[in-house]
């Protein structure tokens, strides 16, 4: 089953729990297919969050079984690279470094690291290497924020001084 059509089927629930739906992915290698479903809060994800949800998601898994065999379920926190799977996701985090990765290349290119200029219905412009790139929301893979480790230790020392 497409990512969109878990999606579709998920959302409403997590959404119902509390949760914040950030995305998921599908990845449906034969010998070990797995679910990965993104939830968040304002208050932050504890593993009582991600047991929560597991257990409501794959119980209407089992009933509605869109899915054929076996397959593994993971319920996660976004985490400091969290994923982007939308335009207004990259809205969201406007400013901040990504990381992304096309289907199609794109001025030669299948990967693209950057800071995120702005995202309009269908498209996400980056500062690539000082130019900016547009690229088309149905062409990305995969997308990731690039968390600057640096600031966020030294931010961490700061608070201990």
């Amino acid at each position: 089953m497409a990512a969109s059509k878990l999606t579709r089927l998920l959302q409403p629930l997590v959404e119902d729990l509390g949760y914040e739906f950030v995305g998921l992915e599908h990845q449906s290698n034969p010998k070990n297919p797995v679910v990965v479903i993104y939830i968040d809060s304002p208050k932050g994800i504890a593993i009582e969050d991600c047991e929560t949800v597991s257990r409501e998601v794959a119980a209407l898994l089992d009933v509605e079984d869109p899915i054929p065999g076996h397959y593994n379920l993971e319920v996660s926190s976004p985490g400091l690279d969290r994923p982007l799977f939308t335009a207004e996701q990259f809205r969201q985090f406007a400013g901040e470094q990504a990381a992304v990765t096309v289907y199609a290349p794109v001025e030669g290119r299948r990967k693209f690291k950057g800071t995120i200029l702005e995202a309009g219905e269908d498209t996400v412009t980056m500062d690539q290497d000082g130019s900016a790139v547009t690229l088309d929301m149905s062409n990305v893979v995969k997308a990731r924020l690039v968390p600057d480790y640096d600031a966020i230790l030294a931010g961490s020392k700061d608070k201990t001084d």
